[in-house]
């Protein structure tokens, strides 16, 4: 069957298929370039759906590269023969593709509605005819049969920055009832100590309240105790899962009260879908995972009623036994199909879908622990960090990237640019002791358009590090209401976004993470200039007339070196800055 109608731009076609139902496409908004159409399928009898790909074309003209939500260092244009499509589902990634020009305008920012199940994006250049094909593939891995389905996909060419294209696709998403996010509490907008990058599984509690008193002292609100928690094995794998009883500490609620009279709240880690063969839950639901043959344990099986209560369950008792104020709830991404997963009719499962499963799981975990402690924070990590996640968490982290503070700073304004006010979080940052004090900071200075984390063995720290660590988490937080609430705008995505700025109320904080210079195309009362590269030189150029600015101009540990009063009349003027520190401009009456 194909079916045609007039987009924009081009014609959507939707492919040939198989699906004995019927099948229709109809634009449904059409506005300011930008359109939406609602493509449906649908029979009296139920049916298992073959894949339905929706596609169109448009030139390939300024198109300068493509973005997607986890392409990390990865931006550039790709060929029709090559790579895999782009792959979103519940919880993995977002159903979205950006192409950018050469200024990074939007050129096209496709997509679609359906952020539970799992959906195929593509935006392939073909060599024959210079046109780029886009795509967007459904029922890939539906093994269940349906009766109605429909899905809403938005195309957007507006000549805007293509951030603001990716923002507000996050805004269209919340608009659908079952994508409406979280409500994010205060503790989640606060900078956050981590345990695992310096102590990994191998947790001493003296040490670690000793750690505590110092993060607090440096500025940090509130702890995760990662892995090594509930188990004294020390060998970094999962055997243990599943039953999560905390082994290594003598009373561990007694340890979380003590954490939090030093003023810190308490969040812990656990691996959502693993159960150890070495645990009594592994016996206890024995042919109730997605496959036993994972390389680091079994996988629960979200499908089975009993298995959702039974996880569910252990966060809300430890919420209400421990007092915790939070949860890192890790590897949901690996809560899918298998090669031997069953799909088989089964009278104890209540789902088919592994998706909507998950789906059912994380609703009733986030509602628990909600009614326990309504503050509470809940952190997922990249690729679940999508619209879906987004009802259940209220913070979103980097993906793992220790010692690599230019994939922290490229993978933060990825996420941010897709999750509204949800408190998009750093990976924990982390350096060597002996590192020299200005390009430790840059690990640091890297984070600050996120919600800072650190994971360092702060009493081992020269106290230069220190002063730099006090230093930028001060200013963080002076500073989070803009850093987090202002228009955030990320620049030149295939150059690792060298150049990112966030502006409120009349305050312009800019970071430069490598020899570009500061062009100002509007007046600001106040100017903030991180300088996060190897090089002393602050260029600040303007083609307005914009006056004197009284510039104050630190390095790294928050030390004033020099003062100086700049003229920004339609010039450029050089400021000397020490590497890693910062220049703030004050505009003179």
């Amino acid at each position: 069957m194909n079916s045609v109608l007039n987009a924009i731009r081009e014609t959507v076609h939707i492919a040939a298929h198989d699906n004995d139902a019927q099948c229709n496409i109809r634009q449904i908004f059409n506005a300011d370039d930008i359109s939406i159409y609602r493509f449906e399928l649908g029979s009296d009898e139920n049916f298992v759906p073959s894949p339905v790909e929706l596609y169109w074309k448009i030139p390939a003209i300024n198109v300068k590269g493509l973005w997607k939500p986890t392409s990390d260092f990865s931006k550039r244009i790709e060929a029709d023969w090559e790579l895999d499509n782009h792959e979103s589902r519940i919880s993995i990634d977002s159903p979205v593709i950006s192409l950018f020009g050469n200024n990074d305008e939007n050129i096209i920012c496709f997509s679609c509605s359906n952020a539970i199940n799992k959906v195929e994006l593509g935006a392939k250049y073909r060599e024959e005819d210079d046109h780029i094909y886009c795509k967007i593939v459904l029922f890939t891995e539906c093994r269940y049969t349906i009766r109605n389905f429909s899905v809403d996909v938005r195309i957007d060419y507006r000549n805007i920055h293509f951030s603001q294209a990716l923002k507000d696709t996050a805004t269209w998403w919340e608009g659908f009832e079952n994508l409406k996010p979280a409500y994010v509490p205060e503790i989640a907008k606060k900078p956050l100590y981590s345990t695992w990058y310096q102590f990994h599984q191998d947790l001493h509690e003296e040490k670690l309240l000793r750690e505590c008193k110092i993060a607090k002292d440096l500025g940090f609100d509130s702890i995760i105790i990662d892995d090594g928690w509930q188990t004294e094995d020390n060998n970094r794998g999962y055997d243990y899962t599943g039953d999560w009883q905390s082994e290594r500490f003598e009373d561990f609620g007694a340890m979380v009260r003590q954490i939090q009279n030093i003023g810190m709240k308490v969040g812990i880690w656990y691996s959502v879908p693993f159960c150890g063969k070495k645990s009594v839950a592994y016996q206890k639901f024995k042919g109730k995972f997605l496959t036993e043959n994972h390389r680091w344990a079994p996988v629960f099986d979200p499908r089975f009623p009993e298995v959702r209560e039974y996880l569910a369950n252990i966060y809300a008792k430890a919420a209400q036994d421990w007092n915790l104020d939070g949860f890192k709830l890790d590897f949901i991404d690996d809560f899918k199909a298998y090669p031997d997963t069953s799909f088989e009719q089964n009278t104890e499962r209540d789902f088919m879908s592994i998706n909507d499963a998950v789906d059912a799981l994380l609703t009733d975990v986030s509602d628990k622990l909600k009614a326990i402690n309504p503050e509470v924070f809940i952190e997922f990590r990249q690729k679940y960090t999508g619209p879906a996640m987004r009802k259940y968490g209220n913070m979103l982290r980097a993906f793992d990237c220790p010692g690599d503070p230019t994939m922290n700073r490229v993978r933060i304004a990825d996420l941010k640019m897709l999750s509204g006010n949800t408190a998009v979080h750093a990976d924990m940052v982390t350096w060597h002791e002996t590192e020299r004090v200005e390009y430790a900071a840059f690990h640091y200075i890297n984070t600050l358009f996120g919600v800072p984390q650190l994971s360092v063995m702060l009493h081992q720290l020269p106290v230069s590090h220190n002063n730099m660590i006090r230093f930028y988490t001060n200013y963080w937080k002076a500073n989070s209401t803009i850093l987090l609430a202002g228009d955030f705008v990320p620049f030149s995505p295939l150059a690792n976004y060298p150049v990112k700025k966030v502006v409120s109320d009349n305050k312009l904080i800019i970071g430069l993470f490598d020899n570009h210079y500061l062009d100002l195309d509007a007046p600001y009362k106040t100017i903030d200039v991180i300088n996060g590269k190897p090089s002393e030189k602050i260029i600040v150029s303007t083609d307005l007339s914009l006056g004197q600015y009284k510039a104050q101009v630190f390095d790294c540990q928050g030390q004033l070196v020099n003062t100086l009063v700049i003229t920004l009349n339609q010039n450029s003027v050089t400021i000397k800055a020490p590497i890693a520190g910062m220049v703030c401009l004050e505009q003179q009456m």
